[in-house]
């Protein structure tokens, strides 16, 4: 095989001559280090590689050897509960071989190769099998039964099988015969391409909502399984948190947790915090049924380009096995400003603000792999990606948060005057938005007892109003608006406390069920309807609002446990007795 020369490095971006045979996204071997890239470009002789280490000490003239296979990952038992770094290197084992720092050169290790698994069979000799098929499982955590896969490029009759048993993943489990009478062996692990999506059956309608226990999200801007969310905002408002949220309580069976470029701290608090928590929907450790991905702003900047990729093709590998995986990218700013300044080095004609002029086809690239599908092997997953945004100074007009706006139906705007009145989660319900709402009505009709979306609607519609009535009392004072618009200003301060504020730091209000946050909903409803009905009978808004039944409906989500809402019951009764009585006592006058 032929092999290339360094002519010049640049930082990341390495070029070699003497590349004519080398192919596009081939992974290469570079120098005597013996780092890891990948081609870019070819043009005639000179090829063009990213690397994905250090590349400090590389020389001129020392070789680029082709692998002949593009950037791939190893799919297979192992990846949940590790932590691997942006090309599925685990941290874990290199730092316990290594120490704290990663050497160059150590070349693409991944999954434990000496580890043995339990391998339980779900074919036999004889059966016709094809790419996609689960054909056996292993236990790989607690939680998560890993489903084995044959490989998509393999179809034929199995003509042998090991017994059941323990075997690490490099043993060969079947045999395989195809039509032409070529035998396939076939591994516990896989490997595919990372920026090539998984083939699926049939793409399914997104109808399911990514139940995640916060009020803002499950009612006002719902997530649906296998949709796409962009979480944008400035430093402080609480986006890292917010995603820690959705992946502790969100109701997707593996979490894909990608720290994408942001400060080590960050990714050491995630690091720190999930071995600790504990996954309310089975009371084992959260980290049972995560993958984290630590790439932070200190780490070689062309493997933060290649975390996303490699994040993404994880997640669909278990969509595969049939289930409903979450992917948190934290954030995609990082991972823009790694395209920007590999497009900088290679001397590319730059767009606005220096990025590249293709950063919205790789942003939609990206995107587009989410989705609800029916699997090859005839299950049901899905992929949903939610993707923090971080753009400088909050602005929301700059070209990566513009860009993502154009691929996600969901924009779950963080505000940060919200965030430093400690409001949170600090979304602001002005500027986000759901487009998964009507997609969504089977789904909230089936679940609940009543219209969840023309409630939402009636509510988002008296915020709106709200904030036009705010211009006014700014200007002239509250005591000037008739007592119905006073009655809006009171009901929407209920609203934004008592529902859209959520405390994670208390036990009950952390995680919501769907009904009890409906109802807390219908409550405050209940207490707008009678309120108003005592304006139209000239009742003064002094006596209408009762400061103690505010505060009770305010503090239902602390005081009503989420496993019996009897007491809202209770809650209700009362705003209903407290209304008719001042009714009577006022007409009767």
């Amino acid at each position: 095989m032929k092999e290339g020369l360094i002519k010049s490095i640049n930082g990341p971006v390495v070029v070699g001559k003497n590349m004519a045979d080398f192919k596009m996204r081939e992974m290469v071997v570079v120098g005597e280090k013996k780092l890891i890239g990948e081609v870019i470009t070819i043009e005639k002789d000179l090829g063009t590689v990213q690397v994905y280490e250090e590349t400090s000490g590389l020389k001129r003239d020392e070789k680029i050897i082709p692998t002949g296979a593009p950037l791939s990952v190893k799919l297979g038992p192992g990846l949940i509960s590790n932590m691997f770094d942006g090309i599925e290197r685990p941290l874990q084992k290199i730092k316990d071989e290594h120490g704290n720092f990663m050497p160059e050169g150590i070349g693409l290790i991944s999954l434990d190769e000496e580890k043995l698994w339990d391998v339980k069979f779900e074919v036999k000799v004889g059966d016709t099998v094809e790419g996609g098929m689960i054909f056996g499982t292993v236990k790989e955590t607690e939680i998560i039964t890993h489903r084995l896969l044959i490989p998509i490029d393999v179809k034929g009759k199995i003509t042998s099988i090991v017994p059941e048993g323990k075997y690490n993943i490099e043993t060969e489990l079947l045999e395989v015969e195809d039509e032409d009478g070529v035998v396939h062996g076939v591994k516990m692990y896989q490997e595919w391409p990372v920026r090539i999506p998984r083939p699926v059956k049939n793409r399914l309608p997104i109808d399911r909502l990514l139940v995640t226990g916060q009020r803002v999200f499950d009612v006002f801007f719902p997530i649906a399984k296998g949709g796409t969310t962009a979480v944008p905002g400035g430093f402080g408002t609480g986006k890292t948190m917010t995603q820690h949220q959705i992946a502790k309580y969100c109701d997707a069976d593996i979490i894909v947790y990608i720290g994408c470029g942001e400060r080590g701290n960050e990714m050491t608090e995630v690091l720190e915090d999930f071995p600790k928590l504990i996954d309310p929907h089975t009371n084992k450790p959260l980290m049972d049924r995560t993958i984290l991905i630590a790439n932070t702003s200190n780490m070689p900047v062309a493997a933060r380009e290649a975390s996303i990729y490699t994040g993404v093709t994880i997640a669909e590998y278990f969509r595969d096995q049939g289930y409903h995986v979450a992917l948190m990218g934290d954030s995609t700013s990082r991972w823009a400003e790694a395209l920007r300044e590999i497009s900088g080095r290679l001397e590319e004609m730059p767009a606005e603000e220096g990025y590249p002029a293709y950063l919205p086809s790789r942003i939609a690239e990206f995107y587009e792999r989410a989705g609800y599908a029916e699997t090859l092997s005839n299950n049901e997953g899905s992929v949903t990606l939610i993707g923090a945004v971080s753009p400088a100074g909050g602005d929301f007009s700059e070209p990566v948060t513009e860009n993502t706006k154009r691929f996600v139906n969901v924009f779950l705007a963080l505000d940060k005057e919200l965030a430093y009145s400690r409001h949170y989660p600090a979304i602001n319900w002005m500027n986000s938005y759901s487009g998964y709402v009507k997609m969504l009505k089977n789904y909230y009709d089936m679940n609940l007892d009543g219209d969840l979306p023309a409630l939402r609607a009636k509510f988002l519609d008296l915020l709106h109003k709200e904030a036009k009535l705010n211009e006014i009392v700014m200007l002239v004072g509250e005591d000037v608006l008739p007592d119905d618009q006073r009655l809006v200003l009171e009901i929407c301060r209920v609203i934004k406390v008592g529902f859209l504020q959520q405390n994670a730091f208390n036990p009950t209000d952390t995680y919501v069920p769907l009904e009890k946050q409906f109802e807390m909903l219908k409550t405050i409803d209940l207490l707008f309807e009678l309120g108003n009905e005592a304006v139209e009978k000239q009742i003064p808004i002094s006596q209408i609002k009762n400061d103690a039944l505010y505060g009770k409906v305010i503090n239902m989500k602390y005081d009503v446990p989420n496993d019996d809402l009897s007491k809202i019951v209770e809650i209700n009764n009362e705003i209903k007795e407290f209304y008719r009585k001042l009714i009577d006592e006022n007409v009767g006058e």
